[in-house]
Order: structure tokens, then C-alpha cells, then sequence
């Protein structure tokens, strides 16, 4: 029976996937991959419908009781938080109207524990594709965009007012913990899993052009450069191994947003996940 995995089509995620979904990864069973904005996955996840599933790392909380969090594959790193992006001059948010891509996504709680003695006056969640044009055309004041938006956003004619990682990474000396990559129980052995995406991670490695046709095709009509960049950035160190900086980011952030009342009180995310 294969292996049912939900990731993005986000050069990340094919980048670091693509050994596996391709049955290149000696002894890890065939998988039938489905792509989404981990908007949907997050809800998906809950219902369990996925035995390995990329989801928010804001959204664990919720999801803990039924999946181990592996200690790979996922996306954290520094110099990769979203942003919070405006027209013309526009200072701060007060009285705005900001669009979101997601209540559960880990962009939103960073917005949420930035903003929380400056809140917008309303949220939208907009598809993520629809974020910055409609703040471009004046639909919304503001728009927290993630991914490759950190390098297209000029495009559009608009401004980063805050980079939440640099604010994030301030204020706590961690890295940004973004997606993650959860294995359900009962379905999936997690010392398994993580030892295929530890192994598809390595080949990405060895031979990226391996993946660059894959890559490209799910790439959202994304330009070759950004691409390239985009991976730069969100496949790193914490890719391959999440390690003591990379579990005390999740620890850090969940313990915040927690003390804030803005998600659940859950066990460390290290008592979760296996570590090995």
C-alpha cells in the first residue's frame, strides 16, 4: 500500500521530497503525493487524512495527539520570516484591513504576537496568490505574504513594513520555525520515515539537478532564479536536522503563543518527536 504524503508545491518541499516521491530512496515504501498550501493541509491533517503531512508549525497544538513531529524535512531557518507588506507609506496598521493566509499558519501566529498591543482592525485569510495583488490594487491595507514573496514583492509596487523573522530572531536569538513535517500514528513508524527524508534530503544534496525538472513543473510558473534562491533559503541546516536550536525555536514559539492564549498549552514538541 503507498504512502499517502501532503507537502506544497513550493520549490522547497519538491526539492527536498522528490528522491523519495520518485521511489529513489532504497527501502521506503512508494508514495502518493498530494499538493497543497499548507493552509489546507493544516485542516486536512486534522481530520488525518495524510500519513506524512507538511503543516504549520503554529498549528501542532492541535495535531500532536494523533502525529509524531519528525526532526526533518520541514522548513526553519533565519533570514526567512514572512512579511508584513503595504502601499505607499503607511507606517503602522492601525484602523487596517490585513489579508492572511492562513488562521493556523505560523505566519499569522508571528503576526498575532507582533501586533498584540497594535492589532489591525480586521483579518482577512485570502489565498495566498491573491495577497499581494489585492494589496496592490487596494483591497486590503496590508497582506502577510511568506515563500518567494520575500524576493517578488517590489514587483507590485509595495513595501515591507516589518520582516518577522528579523523582528522574531531579535527578540529571541532563534531561528524561525515555519513548516513542519509530521508523521501520523499508527500508519507510519517515525524512526522510518525519518530516516527516507533524511535520504531524499541527502541525494537533493549530492545531485540538485536531480529534482529541476520536477522542481519546475510545480513551481507556479516561478522564474528560474527565484527558484533557485527560494531553495537556497528554506533548505538549510534544520532541513536535514532540526537539532537543539531547531527544537528550541518550536518550544519557544508554541510557549509564547500558549502564554499569549493564542493556541493550546501542548507538551514539549521534543517529548513528541524522534530525535535520534
Amino acid at each position: 500500500m503507498a504512502l499517502s504524503l501532503a507537502i506544497s508545491p513550493c520549490p522547497n518541499d519538491t526539492f527536498v521530497f522528490d528522491a523519495l516521491v520518485h521511489g529513489r530512496v532504497p527501502g521506503a515504501p512508494a508514495v502518493e503525493v498530494t499538493y497543497a498550501d499548507v493552509d489546507v493541509t493544516n485542516t486536512a491533517a486534522e481530520r488525518g487524512a495524510f500519513d506524512l503531512v507538511k503543516v504549520s508549525y503554529a498549528a501542532l497544538p492541535w495535531l500532536l495527539d494523533d502525529y509524531h513531529l519528525l526532526p526533518c524535512g520541514g522548513a526553519l531557518g533565519r533570514g526567512c520570516g514572512p512579511l508584513v507588506l503595504t502601499r505607499g507609506d503607511r507606517t503602522d496598521l492601525s484602523g487596517a484591513t490585513v489579508a492572511v493566509p492562513g488562521e493556523r499558519t505560523t505566519a499569522y501566529l508571528l503576526f498575532r504576537l507582533w501586533a498584540a498591543d497594535r492589532p489591525p482592525a480586521r483579518i482577512e485569510v485570502v489565498p495566498f496568490h491573491e495577497i499581494m495583488p489585492g494589496v496592490a490594487a487596494g483591497r486590503y491595507d496590508a497582506g502577510l505574504v511568506i515563500h518567494e514573496a520575500r524576493f517578488t514583492y517590489p514587483r507590485h509596487g509595495l513595501t515591507a513594513l516589518v520582516d518577522l523573522g528579523e523582528w522574531w530572531e531579535g527578540d529571541t536569538g532563534l531561528p524561525i520555525p515555519l513548516g513542519a513535517i509530521l508523521a501520523r500514528k499508527g500508519a507510519v513508524d517515525p524512526v522510518a520515515a525519518a530516516g527516507w527524508i533524511r535520504e531524499s534530503v541527502r541525494q537533493a544534496w549530492a545531485d540538485p539537478g536531480a529534482s529541476r525538472e520536477y522542481v519546475l513543473t510545480h513551481a507556479q510558473e516561478m522564474e528560474p532564479d527565484v527558484v533557485d534562491r527560494h531553495i537556497g533559503l528554506y533548505v538549510n541546516e534544520f532541513t536535514a536536522d532540526l537539532g537543539e536550536a531547531g527544537f528550541a525555536a518550536v518550544e519557544a514559539l508554541l510557549g509564547r503563543a500558549a502564554d499569549a492564549g493564542l493556541v493550546p498549552q501542548t507538551s514539549s514538541s521534543r517529548a513528541t518527536a524522534w530525535t535520534s
